[in-house]
């Protein structure tokens, strides 16, 4: 590994951690085959399709989730 060892993650503000998530899974998504999902995502996938079928949650647009994360930790 690199600097990225001594990167002092833990002086981010949660701004500048949740930037740096973001860009981390941008460019992992580059090469979506060689990040394989754990197998429990299928699991949680499952059971949050069966909640919007049951009218017990609905879909929320990528972006606006963000907005709404972004804000509520501001």
């Amino acid at each position: 590994m690199n600097n990225a060892t001594t990167i002092p993650i833990e002086t981010f503000t949660l701004a500048e951690k949740l930037l740096l998530m973001e860009r981390l899974w941008e460019d992992l998504s580059k090469q979506p085959s060689s990040v394989a999902p754990p197998d429990w995502h299928g699991d949680v996938l499952s059971a949050r399709l069966a909640a919007v079928k049951e009218g017990r949650t609905e879909f929320v647009d990528w972006d606006a989730a963000k907005e709404r994360l972004r804000n509520r930790h501001k």
